[in-house]
């Protein structure tokens, strides 16, 4: 297992996507993250359908979406349209889960949760074994350029040992305050793909502080 790294165009310049995604993908990230919050069930409103529609024409990376949204099915198909490759949401954002995450898989898309730091590993037990990704929330949602929360790692670790329990080959995902100096707690918590946008679009290279970010794992890449 190698460190995944998807960062995050919520700290892109969006005015120079283009090339930032450029230098990303030159970097080797594996993934683009994009964070969709409605100003509802997170106190900050992001990107939506035209950023997802932008990428696809910037990138061959796979799309990984992140719903911070009430109600996030009703952005399945159309999610699916525009090329997400992972769509993750909130459990305590919707009703009827396992329905949920049905429909995002008949719409050929990985699906996965995401666990703020309050919300119990309880909440996706009863859907583990269909979840292509789980994502721990090492900061409180909706906005970057937030510290890691400590308590995190713990997490990580509780849901890394419940996948292996189970013989699930799902993508373990950290989200929040990823830096060279946290990356590899969570790595050695079990976490193996990290979103990261401050330290990766506020730096001068993007490209050179991702492979910082997988250096920083300890392990070669």
């Amino acid at each position: 297992m190698r460190p995944r790294i998807a960062p995050s165009i919520l700290a892109a310049d969006l005015g120079r996507l283009a090339e930032q995604v450029a230098l990303a993908e030159q970097g080797g990230a594996e993934w683009i993250h994009v964070d969709v919050m409605d100003g509802h069930f997170v106190p900050n409103l992001t990107f939506g359908a035209p950023i997802i529609r932008a990428l696809g024409q910037l990138t061959r990376l796979p799309i990984d979406v992140h719903l911070m949204v009430t109600e996030p099915e009703k952005y399945i198909e159309e999610y699916a349209d525009l090329g997400a490759a992972n769509f993750t949401f909130h459990p305590e954002a919707t009703i009827h889960l396992e329905r949920q995450v049905a429909r995002v898989h008949e719409q050929g898309m990985k699906a996965g949760l995401a666990l703020n730091p309050g919300s119990p590993i309880g909440l996706i037990e009863e859907v583990l074994d269909e979840l292509d990704l789980v994502l721990i929330m090492t900061v409180n949602p909706g906005f970057g350029g937030q510290n890691y929360i400590e308590a995190g790692t713990g997490k990580i670790r509780r849901v890394r040992q419940l996948l292996t329990a189970r013989g699930s080959a799902a993508t373990l995902e950290v989200d929040g305050g990823i830096t060279t100096q946290t990356i590899r707690r969570a790595w050695e918590a079990g976490a193996d793909t990290f979103v990261a946008g401050t330290a990766v679009f506020g730096t001068p290279d993007p490209a050179e502080a991702i492979e910082g970010l997988k250096a920083a794992c300890g392990v070669a890449v």
